[in-house]
């Protein structure tokens, strides 16, 4: 008997939050992640949790803000416009070192755009996703499971690292459905939380959670401090997918469900004679830097395919430092790729 539900993406993610330990949610409508804050505002009280949707995106962020300040786990969930105006508080959460989880179910922009999916927020999630010196892990799953086992382990990653962590899905992923097995995190309880605002009534010391440094030595020394612990991250967290790449003369880049219809792309493109392998980035940052570097010595092309006009084709670059040919397939507008013209995309680098 199968133990896997038939869920919605959005519907899943939520869920698996609930399961991992999730007590408050803080968020405002947008499409196409709506389900997310439906879901949560019918299931997360049954289990003691606080659902409250603000007035705006932004008072939502800052919402977050307060509630991981007392170390209870908490998370909001957005889509590309809704995320812009959390950007002042993501980088504030960031700078108090405080622990929480965000979704940004992506449509088509910029401005209003598309309620169509899209992938065009790679370079706000991996490069200014706030401002000042920071950086947040970044999560792309690339089905409705993922969505279940990413979401635990974005949880997790957060309260190890003391900061936000962003899962960064599409419209595509949101509202599919497709069988998952909700499995309990596999981490024990959330690490002691000796920072978090809590009230001490004299048993410990003051705890004050501040983002606000005025002398510039302390600044420096905090932002130091930070950069560290991102180097153990980047050590430590980065994820990748290989397929079919041992032999791989074309070696395809996608994430996300853009990378679903890639590997069928590889698998129609090796029919035809092209030895044609996929690497998956599952984390955007820290990005799979040395994965694609040691691909680019057997290799003679890459192939970067995203829906946007061509973002994460630049960390594909750096990553290999150009030492091969990069040709780029890109959609826009809400456009999803076809397997066709993928293949297609790939016996033209192959020919280079």
């Amino acid at each position: 008997m199968s133990n896997k539900t038939l869920m919605k993406g959005n519907e899943a993610l939520a869920e698996s939050a609930i399961r991992a330990g999730c007590k408050c949610y803080f968020g405002y409508p947008i499409t196409p992640q709506n389900e997310i804050g439906e879901y949560m505002a019918k299931r997360i009280r049954e289990g003691g949790g606080v659902f409250l949707q603000a007035e705006s995106e932004i008072s939502a962020i800052n919402m977050v803000y307060g509630c991981a300040a007392t170390g209870t786990r908490c998370m909001t969930s957005s889509s590309s416009p809704g995320i812009s105006l959390k950007a002042e508080g993501i980088s504030y959460i960031a700078g108090a070192d405080l622990p929480c989880v965000i979704v940004n179910v992506q449509r088509g922009g910029p401005g209003l755009g598309t309620i169509q999916p899209s992938q065009a927020d790679y370079f706000q999630t991996t490069r200014a996703m706030g401002h000042g010196d920071l950086c947040i892990p970044v999560l792309a799953p690339y089905s409705v499971q993922e969505m279940v086992d990413m979401t635990a382990y974005a949880f997790d990653l957060a309260d190890e690292f003391r900061t936000p962590v962003m899962i960064l899905a599409d419209g595509v992923l949101g509202q599919m459905m497709e069988p998952v097995e909700l499995t309990a995190p596999a981490a024990g309880p959330a690490p002691a939380k000796n920072w978090a605002v809590t009230g001490h009534a004299g048993t410990r010391g003051k705890n004050v959670v501040n983002s606000l440094y005025l002398q510039p030595e302390e600044l420096e020394k905090t932002n130091v401090a930070r950069f560290e612990r991102y180097k153990i991250i980047e050590r430590s967290e980065i994820r990748s997918q290989a397929f079919m790449l041992d032999d791989a003369d074309v070696v395809a880049v996608a994430y996300g469900a853009t990378a679903r219809i890639t590997r069928n792309a590889v698998m129609a493109a090796r029919e035809l004679g092209v030895k044609a392998g996929l690497l998956r980035p599952v984390t955007l940052w820290p990005f799979p830097k040395k994965p694609l570097a040691a691909l680019a010595k057997q290799a003679k092309s890459f192939v970067v395919v995203e829906m946007s006009m061509g973002q994460m084709i630049e960390d594909v670059e750096l990553a290999i430092r150009c030492a091969k040919p990069v040709l780029l397939l890109p959609h826009s507008g809400g456009i999803v790729h076809l397997p066709e013209e993928i293949a297609q995309k790939i016996q033209q680098a192959n020919r280079l």
